[in-house]
């Protein structure tokens, strides 16, 4: 086998050199271009859906959804007293309690803290009895306080 002199690639060095001293503005080039890439293939105002109410450049991020056990629902409650019901505003948050059908029993707090939602026109006919208001509440609240509705005596207190 023939001696062969060794290889010298000229330049080598130098260009290894230029490549490491103008990589950041190489990277932030690209940074550049794949954003704009990004931009420009994501929601377009007026395209319909959720996203078009997004602002378009910046990071799609959903809500935190709230767990299943905590759903509120809007459950009407008829009070025993009509005048503690105009008292109450939407937006006001209540204790309902539960007293015995003669009023003579113990009083049992059913829903602490509810906020109230509606507060119904009151009904012309004073047979009625009481008056209607909408909370809301948990599922399982909603149920302990229809149970209590029909058996009890229901009325509120601001908190």
């Amino acid at each position: 086998m023939p001696h062969f002199a060794p290889v010298r690639v000229r330049g080598g060095r130098r260009a290894l050199h230029r490549l490491v001293a103008h990589r950041r503005r190489a990277l932030a080039a690209g940074l550049a271009v794949t954003a704009a890439a990004l931009v420009a293939a994501g929601p377009h105002p007026g395209a319909g859906g959720q996203d078009a109410r997004r602002a378009r450049g910046h990071p799609v991020a959903d809500p935190v959804g709230e767990r299943h056990g905590t759903r509120l629902v809007a459950a009407p409650v008829r009070i025993a007293d009509a005048g503690t019901v105009r008292l109450l505003r939407p937006g006001d948050l209540v204790d309902v309690v539960a007293t015995g059908e003669g009023g003579a029993g113990d009083a049992s707090v059913i829903a602490r803290g509810v906020r109230v939602t509606k507060v119904p026109e009151p009904e012309a006919d004073p047979a009625a009895g009481g008056a209607l208001v909408v909370v809301s509440v948990p599922r399982a609240t909603a149920h302990r306080l229809v149970g209590a509705g029909t058996t009890e005596r229901l009325a509120v207190t601001l908190c």
